[in-house]
């Protein structure tokens, strides 16, 4: 088959209005004469994704190049997920995390068991995750789950032997976020998944605004970008606090080897980054935080020409809208991206890449 797919009508997307200059980079790129290695994602069949460091680089990258290739192609005819039923069980407020899961299952043609919040479940009677865990066995292939408390994923997987996505779990994690971000990024500059040293671009100063140590989406972002350490030449972390990592989180950075710095003075550092990951709201014990809310972005901020911006989203007044239809606008390719590679992901752990259609370029 030809290595460029023909962009299907999802793609549109990608097209911003006239007059807006959004960056909305296209996927084909990331798969263009760089076929899928099936060996790679074929490790995840039947894996739980609690962590980020369920992954290794070659699965993100390999994952990504499958996003691609499905965010250009219609897949929802070859049914790859037909027969799997996948429970969304969301004990805390979600909108595009739960939409984006539940429209990649549906458009692989799986059938979705919905939680939409915890209060219809046997939880408001008092009744243990631990048993939770042991009644989906029978009800579902797959549980992707968001709660509030952060020992959840542990709870509910005393008894649980399908596999499990964690989805949030209180001020944790959230692992396939940072697949969104990535995703993302990789599609924006390609070279960051070369194996190839001479084809390499130059290394990124990655900033971030917020408090990785309790934003789970933060702390995520940061523990992917490590495993492409090689590509950034420093972390800068804007925050209101003193320490905003936690001690888990500084033993990964200075393991990684990569140098790191801690300010306040957003107005001088934000100028020098290629790539700023900013968010305002951690979930703190029992409710959200608005924490370094004071570090606002907007059009008349002091930006390299090319730095992107990404946030998880929803957003407050850190973020805005005044971005929006600028090139800096990496954030709404982000979010759209995301069913793609939750598509990428469901049909690896559920085992079902040998239904992909014959025109998808792989290699095993």
């Amino acid at each position: 088959m030809s290595d460029k797919l023909e962009l299907n009508k999802r793609a549109e997307f990608l097209s911003p209005p006239d007059g807006v200059e959004t960056l909305r980079p296209e996927p084909n790129s990331l798969f263009e004469n760089n076929p899928v290695r099936l060996s790679v994602l074929r490790a995840l069949e039947g894996r739980s994704i609690l962590s980020v460091k369920d992954f290794t680089r070659e699965e993100v990258i390999e994952i990504a190049k499958l996003a691609a290739i499905l965010e250009n192609f219609e897949i929802a005819p070859y049914h790859i997920m037909d027969g799997k039923i996948v429970t969304t069980a969301f004990f805390e407020a979600s909108t595009r995390t739960r939409l984006s899961f539940e429209s990649a299952v549906l458009r692989l043609d799986g059938k979705v068991l919905s939680i939409p919040e915890g209060g219809v479940t046997g939880v408001r009677k008092g009744e243990s995750l631990d048993d939770i865990g042991m009644m989906f066995n029978a009800y579902c292939d797959m549980v992707i789950m968001r709660h509030t408390e952060t020992d959840s994923l542990e709870r509910l997987t005393k008894g649980l032997r399908v596999p499990l996505i964690n989805a949030g779990n209180g001020s944790g994690e959230h692992p396939t976020q940072s697949l969104a971000d990535w995703y993302a990024l990789l599609k924006w500059r390609p070279k960051l998944a070369e194996t190839d040293p001479s084809k390499r671009s130059k290394k990124l100063c990655l900033g971030i605004l917020g408090t990785p140590g309790s934003m789970r989406a933060v702390k995520s972002f940061l523990l992917m970008s490590l495993m492409f350490q090689d590509r950034i030449s420093k972390v800068i972390v804007i925050s209101q606090m003193a320490d905003p990592f936690g001690e888990d989180l500084v033993t990964e950075l200075e393991k990684a080897g990569i140098q790191y710095k801690v300010t306040n003075n957003m107005k001088k550092y934000v100028p020098k980054l290629d790539v700023i990951y900013m968010n305002s709201i951690a979930f703190l014990g029992d409710s959200y935080k608005n924490l370094d809310a004071e570090f606002q972005l907007n059009k008349e901020s002091e930006l390299k020409e090319e730095a992107v911006i990404l946030h998880p989203l929803a957003r407050l007044s850190e973020l805005d809208k005044s971005l929006d239809d600028t090139a800096h606008n990496l954030y709404f390719s982000q979010a759209h991206g995301a069913v793609f590679v939750r598509q990428a992901l469901l049909i690896a752990i559920s085992g079902r890449l040998d239904r992909l259609p014959k025109e998808i370029p792989v290699v095993d």
